[in-house]
């Protein structure tokens, strides 16, 4: 039982390699060249390392390009309802560069909306809107300011 306690016991202590002498592994020495480490040769591996710098700067732009997109969505929505204006939104559109322009289906609906206030502020526009408006409630309201002057005007003046 003993002898077992020990082979168990030094075969655990030789494993961390603590053991007092005897064999020592020597562990393989890491290469200092990450090429070497890759697999690779050095041209090759200075040639993946461009490719990699490469993706990473596309990956960069493409990703300033849609903050830069939705930093003009935003202030084309503060501009329509007269928010104010943010220092960062304008830093992001410069950094995206001057291509950067509302969606197409946004666009629609921009022109749509300018279409229809436009049609608001000419002179048809607003006869349009006089024939929506409910004249029997105008009509009622305008008696009934008319009556309430003439009482007025009754109590303070004794000729009428």
């Amino acid at each position: 039982m003993a002898f077992l306690m020990k082979s168990m016991l030094s075969n655990q202590v030789k494993n961390l390699g603590l053991s007092g002498g005897g064999e020592e592994k020597s562990e393989e020495a890491a290469p200092a060249d990450p090429a070497a480490a890759a697999g690779m040769t050095r041209e090759e591996y200075e040639e993946y390392q461009k490719q990699v710098i490469e993706e990473k700067i596309e990956r960069d732009a493409a990703y300033a390009q849609k903050k830069a997109g939705r930093a003009v969505l935003r202030v084309h929505l503060r501009e329509k309802y007269r928010l104010p204006k943010s220092e960062l939104d304008e830093t992001q559109i410069q950094l995206g560069g001057d291509d950067v322009d509302l969606p197409d289906d946004l666009q629609k609906m921009v022109a749509e909306d300018q279409e229809e206030e436009e049609d608001k502020d000419t002179l048809l526009g607003q006869l349009q809107n006089i024939q929506n408006m409910d004249v029997d409630a105008i009509k009622e309201k305008v008696q009934a300011t008319f009556t309430d002057i003439k009482q007025s005007a009754e109590q303070k003046c004794s000729v009428m």
